[in-house]
């Protein structure tokens, strides 16, 4: 078993071209290599980016005995609930990733929709510690430019499969009921500007567009699974236009072990076809709109069971679905 500082050395979290070296914050990829070396001798988890993802406060009260007293009995429960693997419907046909791509093509010679800077994005990411039971965050995140590069960013707590019903949120660390709708924080940022992914805009070429996802991940080549990293969070920064999803599905029909699987029904209600990864501990799915190749969801379920943390195999890990 090599010891901690080898551990260390090879997973390299501040890399020495790394742009934030020094003293400053660690970069996403840092990030990510960080966390697998923390995650060494226990299971693997991923921790999505920009999300509340918290910890349950450590004491001896089961925290879904302490939700039920919240909500006045566990009538109310279901709106807490992790929710459910989407599923692909029966029978339906697979449509391969070069065939959206075509489609996609199509649709973009049409012209709109344009790029453009900000996201509108649905949550949900799992908070799990060891010996308590797991609670999902579900939330509602806008972000908006101004013409002066400033932006705005506003969080809710919501979750569409019930309107209207009470919602977990993190305040401080602590788990908390508010109502549907209620405003986690309103933000607006000075103006910023980069040249370098994902703050630059993504060009619309294939080839182009595969050399700014791995310039996002900083790799040379990134697998599947940093791909799918990097899309994310190239759609936490971007709406893309139709010429920019065409090109990304073009990506996407060249990655290994993204494979069709058929028609679903992402959570806001939307017909998707489904491209599924299965990696180390999660398995990906990946949401396309059937005519325009834009991405409508990825969501991450575990493959294996981890007791400690209360999780089973297939539970969700985490969800977003984004929108126009």
């Amino acid at each position: 078993m090599p010891d901690e500082l080898d551990l260390l050395r090879r997973a390299n979290p501040v890399p020495v071209d790394g742009p934030y070296f020094g003293d400053g914050p660690l970069d996403h990829r840092a990030e990510q290599r960080l966390e697998r070396l923390l995650a060494q001798g226990r299971p693997v988890r991923r921790v999505p980016r920009a999300r509340l993802l918290w910890g349950l406060a450590a004491s001896g009260v089961v925290v879904a005995t302490a939700l039920t007293a919240l909500l006045g009995g566990p009538g109310t429960q279901p709106a807490l609930a992790a929710p459910r693997p989407l599923t692909v419907a029966a029978h339906s046909t697979p449509v391969p990733l070069t065939q959206l791509a075509e489609l996609a093509e199509a649709a973009a010679a049409d012209g709109p929709p344009r790029l453009r800077r900000g996201t509108h994005v649905q949550s949900w990411s799992l908070g799990m510690t060891d010996g308590k039971p797991p609670v999902t965050l579900p939330e509602e995140r806008v972000v908006r430019w101004r013409a002066d590069d400033s932006r705005t960013e506003l969080v809710v707590a919501t979750d569409p499969r019930h309107p209207g019903h009470p919602v977990l949120a993190d305040e401080d660390g602590e788990p908390r009921v508010v109502a549907d709708g209620h405003v986690l924080s309103r933000t607006t940022y000075p103006p910023s500007w980069s040249d370098a992914p994902p703050e630059a805009p993504p060009p619309h070429t294939p080839a182009a567009l595969r050399a700014y996802l791995a310039e996002t991940v900083r790799t040379g080549s990134p697998d599947t699974a940093e791909l799918l990293d990097a899309v994310e969070e190239l759609l936490d920064h971007w709406t893309l236009g139709g010429r920019e999803s065409a090109a990304l599905v073009r990506v996407l029909a060249d990655a290994r072990g993204l494979r069709p699987v058929g028609q679903v029904t992402d959570r806001l209600g939307r017909p998707g076809q489904a491209y599924v990864y299965e990696g180390a501990g999660g398995r990906r799915m990946l949401i396309l709109d059937p005519r325009t190749g834009a991405v409508l969801g990825l969501e991450t379920t575990f493959t294996r069971a981890a007791p400690e943390y209360g999780v089973r195999a297939g539970d969700v890990m985490d969800y977003s679905a984004w929108m126009p």
